[in-house]
């Protein structure tokens, strides 16, 4: 059966297609609660509460198609509700050791992306990250594409200068 079809049943309350809509998506969550909350044991948490959020919402979904995208956003305000609640909980915030096997690059990386706004980082998530397309994001967000664009050149930029500041521009 088709994705979309899966996710027309769901949206009209068919559980087992819930369930296979989760299972389809599973791989691009946990990925997504990972890159966020670092941990193994953080990222199944998000699971299962993003599934219990998506299951209660699932009758608001509007477009089928977009079912990914709409799980993903759900992942992404999860992790980052629960990134400021630890960062409200820890006002003194340790760095984690680093083995001499880290890639220095990937943490670079990430500090740069840690740089930007939650929206920006969403973005760069979304594109990047989960190969959504502009369109996507822009039905997504109710906003024109253009401004989609605009924004991701605006990210792109804040990241390279920050890069830049760095040493490392030729990574972005």
């Amino acid at each position: 059966m088709e994705v979309i079809e899966i996710a027309k049943k769901a949206i009209k309350g068919d559980d087992e297609a819930f369930l296979q809509i989760m299972h389809l998506y599973k791989d691009t969550l946990y990925r997504t609660a990972f890159a966020f909350l670092k941990t193994e044991h953080e990222a199944v948490e998000a699971m299962q509460e993003v599934t219990f959020r998506a299951y209660q919402k699932i009758r608001t979904v509007k477009e089928p198609s977009y079912m990914k995208t709409w799980l993903v956003r759900i992942m992404i305000n999860y992790c980052q509700d629960q990134l400021k609640k630890s960062k409200r909980a820890s006002s003194s915030e340790t760095l984690p050791e680093i083995g001499f096997s880290e890639d220095t690059t990937h943490l670079e990386i990430n500090e740069a992306i840690a740089s930007l706004s939650s929206s920006e980082q969403q973005l760069i998530f979304l594109k990047y990250f989960q190969n959504t397309k502009i369109k996507e994001i822009a039905e997504l967000e109710k906003i024109p594409e253009g401004t989609v664009k605009s924004r991701l050149h605006k990210a792109l930029k804040s990241l390279r200068n920050f890069l830049s500041e760095k040493g490392d521009a030729d990574h972005v």
